[in-house]
């Protein structure tokens, strides 16, 4: 199942731009938003501005990447720190 590339019309401190994300990717954003207290338009303005890459479609989807590898690397960090030693 392919997914979609949609385009989307976002404005960023007062401009208007587009940006082609997959759903899964927009939704990952809109909850990583929610889950930090703050608006999509927040969200996606602090990744522009300190991004490295030159497309700003690129830049949002690995920051969903890292955010999620970072949140898995947290729980791992957690569940180690949880277990019993062998002996």
């Amino acid at each position: 199942m392919k997914s979609l590339v949609i385009k989307r019309s976002i404005i960023i401190d007062g401009h208007k731009t587009s940006v082609s994300l997959e759903d899964d990717f927009w939704k990952a954003l809109k909850d990583i938003a929610r889950g930090r207290g703050e608006t999509l338009s927040h969200l996606i303005a602090s990744i522009d501005v300190s991004r490295q890459f030159d497309n700003l479609s690129s830049a949002l989807r690995v920051f969903v990447l890292q955010h999620y590898i970072d949140q898995s690397a947290r729980q791992n960090e957690m569940f180690e720190q949880r277990a019993i030693p062998v002996q």
